[in-house]
């Protein structure tokens, strides 16, 4: 006979843990369901992501944060996308936006009718037809209309934050609404003889939590997923070189930009993250190609202003776990797997595992149906995510090191290259069920590197040539005069959520 779940325990705090407490804290509202999670203050977490994806500004509506006391809170300032910096031989840096490129028209996508021109010798920057784009050429920053009169104007936002502020802030939320906080480190995990589920964990004082379900939000190291469960580990790392990575917060030397900065160097990248009161910075390198002296030099070689802390590194290795959902653990974050943050889906990760569950969540049955379908999603989105990112490695020209002339030369998944030569052939942009990123996105990656296809949708030929061409120019105009009309990200930042210094 099944019964509701009860009891559920969350092992571990930080970014995963307390998200996940939010958001089942806010699940359980007239449920008999018992929240309670395990973290001790002497374990420190990785908290190292500080950029995120507009995902982000819907979840924390959901859980019911306000949205000046997060960004107060948190020190938080916008973003309006990612601009990559040295990627190319040329050194052409070229901007990741969270919006749209003009619009289609007549049902075909806008990206065919500039291919079109292009082939006719008429020259455009597909930068021009994005809001975001624009506004961040300007370090210029107004939020979105939620009923845009034109969908010229319908973009997205995401943020830069302190995660550790951010922790601590859904942790005063979480346990505000009923979570119960255990601070304790874990001596044992104690599983069941015969079915193999956890049943317990021990404390170090003794004591024994049980719950019928488990959530795993212990980092790499993967607790109750692989250590008590030995769930198995999907290793990445001949696709996705970088395994290691140095993070250090820097004193902030100008005002912030609403967006991250990606800079390539010859065997990895190098993150700045701007928040309102320091500078995030980090490099994230192949081991194979850089040893870690050399990867500090690096790293502290190229920041702005002094650095405000002790640098951080981390080993990793690009991956997933083989199933998310095992017996009766769920893992969330870096104990489901770890892909490098390039293109900061971390928290967004964090954030599709906690929907999963709640889409899906358990009776003390644990329907293996239910288990598979969680699994095969999460699964594909993971995929999906590892080949965007791996896209970016295979398409640069750069040839000045090892590392980048093996990126190039090396195989890629057959799911990625199918995407990529559908893509050369006819300018199709393949989008699949779970996929993280949309088709602007794909786009931008393959215009930043060259990609163009030998075709163009021919129903683009239905539109006269001038008649597109003065469109062109007409949605350019537009998005130019709304930017110029918007605030600077620092006089938005001072109106409406400085936070207090």
């Amino acid at each position: 006979m099944t019964a509701p779940i009860k009891d559920v325990v969350i092992v571990g705090g930080g970014t995963a843990g307390w998200m996940t407490a939010a958001s089942l804290i806010k699940y359980a509202q007239g449920k008999q369901l018992n929240i309670t999670l395990i973290e001790s203050t002497d374990i420190a977490t990785v908290g190292v992501g500080e950029a995120t994806i507009p995902s982000i500004v819907q979840f924390n509506h959901q859980i019911g944060l306000d949205e000046l006391e997060f960004i107060k809170a948190t020190q938080a300032t916008f973003k309006l996308g990612i601009q990559f910096e040295q990627w190319t031989q040329n050194q052409q840096p070229f901007f990741h936006p969270f919006s749209d490129y003009g619009v289609p028209v007549n049902g075909v996508p806008f990206h065919h009718y500039l291919h079109k021109l292009s082939q006719s010798g008429f020259a455009t920057e597909l930068s021009d037809y994005s809001f975001s784009s624009v506004l961040a050429r300007t370090n210029r920053f107004a939020q979105p209309h939620p009923q845009p009169a034109t969908p010229l104007a319908d973009y997205s936002y995401a943020y830069h934050f302190d995660a550790g502020l951010y922790a601590n802030l859904l942790k005063q939320h979480a346990t505000k609404q009923g979570v119960v906080h255990i601070d304790s480190k874990i001596e044992q995990v104690n599983c069941q003889a015969e079915s193999g589920f956890i049943e317990s964990v021990t404390l170090t004082n003794g004591q024994r939590v049980s719950a019928d379900l488990f959530v795993d939000c212990t980092g790499f190291k993967g607790l109750l997923i692989e250590q008590a469960l030995e769930t198995g580990y999907e290793d990445w790392s001949e696709w996705l070189l970088c395994d290691k990575a140095i993070a250090v917060q820097s004193e902030l030397q100008q005002q912030p930009a609403p967006y991250t900065r990606a800079i390539a160097h010859s065997n990895g990248w190098q993150w700045r993250i701007p928040l309102q009161h320091r500078m995030g910075n980090g490099y994230i390198y192949a081991s194979q190609f850089e040893d870690d002296d050399h990867a500090m030099q690096n790293l502290l070689g190229n920041i702005e202003g002094q650095p405000s802390n002790q640098a951080k590194q981390f080993r990793f290795t690009p991956g997933r776990r083989k199933q998310i959902w095992n017996k009766n653990c769920f893992a969330v974050g870096l104990s489901s797997g770890f892909l490098e943050p390039i293109e900061s889906t971390s928290i967004s990760l964090i954030q599709s595992a906690i929907a999963k569950l709640l889409d899906f969540f358990p009776d003390t049955s644990f329907n293996q149906h239910d288990i598979a379908e969680v699994n095969r999603l999460h699964n594909a989105e993971l995929e999906h995510v590892r080949d965007f990112i791996i896209l970016h490695y295979k398409l640069t020209d750069r040839q000045d090191s090892e590392f980048w002339r093996y990126c190039q030369s090396m195989s890629i998944p057959d799911t990625l290259a199918h995407k990529i030569a559908l893509f050369e052939s006819r300018g199709h942009i393949i989008i699949h069920e779970s996929e993280s990123f949309e088709a602007a996105s794909w786009l931008t990656i393959y215009h930043a590197f060259g990609v163009t296809p030998k075709r163009y949708d021919p129903r683009a030929d239905s539109v006269e040539h001038q008649f597109i061409i003065n469109n062109l120019e007409q949605m350019k105009r537009s998005i130019t005069q709304a930017a110029n009309q918007a605030m600077t990200h620092e006089q938005f930042i001072a109106k409406h959520c400085a936070a207090t210094r």
